[in-house]
This record gives structure tokens, sequence and C-alpha cells, in this order.
């Protein structure tokens, strides 16, 4: 049986993560999506929000498994006997930085191989960072995310007011 684990920090989950999850699903017996649970990143939702929305996203899903973690990701795919870490690629300059990646990760455990998926063409725009941008500035987002981290997102934003803007990193997309 080979097992896999797709690492990240899912902040928030959208289609473009739960693309590569099913189509990493059919690829292996077992799939552990990983919750990271410390990144040096900003956050918008708990550790403990990201494993309830990660979970509600693939339940009745068969073959996939949520689980959180903390430190190393190789030491976590040890923990849980997976052979393999799935990595998702939108855009080339993704390859630089996943390439890197799994060149540490080899030499950290050379048992445990990398698998990069390529994102699917209408999901190659898609990041958490440009999903929690749109929706602090009052955007609909309801067309990258499942309904129910649509509903997280809004309230989350209800909850921060004025100062829910503030909150996440910006990019470009309030021009």
């Amino acid at each position: 049986m080979v097992r896999a684990v797709f690492p990240g920090t899912f902040d928030p989950i959208h289609y473009g993560h739960i693309d590569i999850a099913y189509r990493a699903a059919r690829l292996f017996d077992e799939l552990i999506v990983a919750v990271y649970d410390r990144p040096l990143k900003s956050l918008l939702f708990t550790p403990e929000e990201r494993l309830t929305l990660v979970r509600e996203t693939f339940a009745g899903a068969e073959n996939i498994h949520v689980h959180g973690y903390q430190g190393l990701t190789v030491e976590f795919c040890r923990k849980v006997g997976a052979q393999v870490i799935v990595r998702g690629l939108r855009v080339f300059s993704d390859f630089e930085h996943e390439f890197r990646m799994a060149l540490a990760n080899r030499r950290l455990a050379p048992d445990i191989d990398v698998v990069a998926l390529i994102t699917s063409e209408e999901h190659s725009f898609l990041t958490g960072t440009t999903v929690r941008e749109i929706a602090s500035l009052g955007g609909d987002v309801s067309t990258l995310v499942p309904d129910h981290v649509f509903e997280a997102l809004r309230q989350r934003f209800e909850d921060l007011g004025d100062d829910g803007p503030g909150t996440v990193p910006m990019t470009s997309l309030r021009d």
C-alpha cells in the first residue's frame, strides 16, 4: 500500500488544493491531507479551524484522511508510514521553491519521494493569499472555495470588522 501526504497550511483550503488532493487520491492507496500548525506566515484561521474546514471538505472521501501536524514534514511522513509527499505546482515560479524543498527533504529522508502535480488550468491563479485578500475586501470568493469555507471567511471578516483587511497581507488586488 502506498500512502502519500499532501502537506500545507490550507488557510483557507480552496479548489486548487481540493483538485490536487482528489487527483493524488486516485494515484495512491491513501492520501493524508496534513494541516501544518505553525508556519512562518500570518494565518487567518487557527490550526483547529483549518482542520475543521479541511475535514468537512473531504468528509466521505474514502481514501483521504486529514491530520494536523507540527515539525518537519518528513518526520510526520515517517510517523504515519507515508512514502510520498504530494505537492502542487501552479506557475513556473513555484517550481524553484518546490525543487529546493524536495532536495532538502530528500537529504533528510532519502526513502520519501516527492511527487508534484501540475494544477488544473482553471486554478493556476489561485492561492490562499488571493482568497483571503479578496474576501477581506468584501469580494465574492464563492467560486474559489466550497460553501462552508466561504461562510467561514464571511464570518471571520464580519467578526474582524473594519480591521479585517489590515489582518491580511495584501498583494495588489486593491488597485
